[in-house]
């Protein structure tokens, strides 16, 4: 065998090498944030702990989940968006969230400002 085939082979063994550690390196760190990103879904804490502050949202009807996501984000409820919308979808309230105002605190975790949105508000009329 010549210089020449060895030094190629070598070279070859070591690109090769090279490559699948690279691979499981990009395997490894997908499932990293996979694993991450599914944990967040289920488990994301509220923005603030005690009391929180308290924003005032108004969610039109026909808002999808996206831009309620947004809204929340830009509002400082959640920290977020996409991962509000995977809750959203995943969550037992996202048929029945009803459009209107409703203050929402910092200190409330993504289903628990779903919860408040699918109640449905009281008017005058069922207070009388």
């Amino acid at each position: 065998m010549n210089s020449g085939n060895l030094v190629g082979a070598v070279f070859g063994a070591i690109f090769r090498l090279g490559c699948t550690v690279l691979v499981i390196f990009v395997i490894y760190q997908g499932a990293l944030t996979c694993y991450d990103y599914g944990y967040r879904i289920f488990m994301e804490p509220a923005v603030s702990s005690g009391e929180g502050r308290t924003v005032s949202v108004t969610i039109p009807k026909g808002m999808s989940a996206q831009e309620m996501g947004e809204l929340f984000q830009k509002k400082g409820l959640i920290n977020d968006a996409n991962l509000f919308v995977l809750q959203y979808y995943l969550s037992e309230f996202r048929k029945d969230i009803q459009p209107g105002t409703f203050d929402l605190s910092t200190a409330m975790t993504a289903e628990e400002m779903m919860e408040v949105m699918a109640t449905p508000e009281e008017t005058e009329e069922e207070e009388s």
